[in-house]
């Protein structure tokens, strides 16, 4: 069974909002296992306990995903940082400070006990801390993090209108929704869809220019939309990939990676 709760949006939304509170019976099932959808500064997301086996293979099994992908990790504040990595480069640390809580989820060195099916199998976590209360709340009465993955399937872009949109769409693969409102996006492609043209490869900062440069544009950077297109504007969050201190764009979200690369030119 799928329960709704209804989130009053004018106190839910914002970094400044106060501490949501949840029903003790919704966290006991998180914790046991069960999974829900909640609202972010980006879009609703689809959240396990990351430390839960059970929940993790709820949250495949709701959204049809591919266990060979990572899932990005929602912290409850940048303290947080330090339980799933190994490593967190200097660079990386700079953007914490400057860019969290918001919309940049950094993908960086895992630390070895987080599990398989958070990282995909491979070395890297993606983590963020949401400059949104809920997120944040679930977090920190969990494990410190909860699954940030979109609430949406293949080809849908998960841009929801109403609550009867989500409960017709997760009923009986969920547990709970939680509907803080419809979120502000424009149109919309659906989320995850690969980019399309010859400019697919990651964008990356140039160690000798110091500026973004094309996997497959001979080194030349994008200028204006030419750089989102480049690897596929996505209404969700901007993830950077910082295994050193050189920044490795995965995806452009919301937040330009434009703004990424000249703060961290400014030195």
């Amino acid at each position: 069974m799928t329960r709704l709760i209804l989130l009053d949006a004018d106190r839910a939304n914002g970094s400044t909002a106060p501490k949501p509170r949840f029903p003790d019976e919704m966290i006991a099932s998180l914790r046991a296992g069960g999974a829900v959808i909640f609202p972010t500064d980006t879009l609703y997301g689809l959240g396990v306990d990351p430390c839960s086996e059970s929940g993790l293979n709820r949250l495949f099994a709701a959204k049809g995903r591919d266990r060979g992908k990572p899932i990005p990790l929602l912290l409850s504040e940048g303290g947080q940082v330090g339980r799933w990595t190994r490593h967190v480069p200097p660079a990386a640390a700079r953007l914490m400070d400057r860019f969290w809580p918001g919309a940049l989820t950094l993908v960086l060195p895992a630390d070895p006990g987080v599990h398989p099916s958070v990282t995909g199998g491979g070395d890297t976590v993606g983590l963020r801390v949401p400059d949104h209360p809920v997120p944040r709340a679930l977090a920190a009465l969990l494990s410190g993090a909860v699954t940030g993955t979109s609430a949406n399937r293949s080809g849908n872009p998960g841009a929801w209108r109403s609550a009867e949109e989500i409960v017709q769409e997760f009923t009986g693969t969920v547990d709970w929704v939680l509907w803080g409102g419809a979120l502000p996006h424009h149109e919309l492609r659906a989320v995850g869809a690969p980019p399309t043209g010859n400019a697919q490869g990651a964008v990356r900062a140039s160690r000798s220019r110091g500026t973004p440069a094309v996997g497959r544009t001979g080194g030349k950077p994008p200028s204006g939309n030419a750089r989102r297109e480049a690897v596929g504007n996505s209404p969700g969050s901007t993830v950077v990939r910082m295994t050193d201190d050189q920044p490795v764009l995965l995806r452009e979200g919301v937040l330009p990676f434009h703004d990424i690369i000249e703060f961290l030119q400014r030195g």
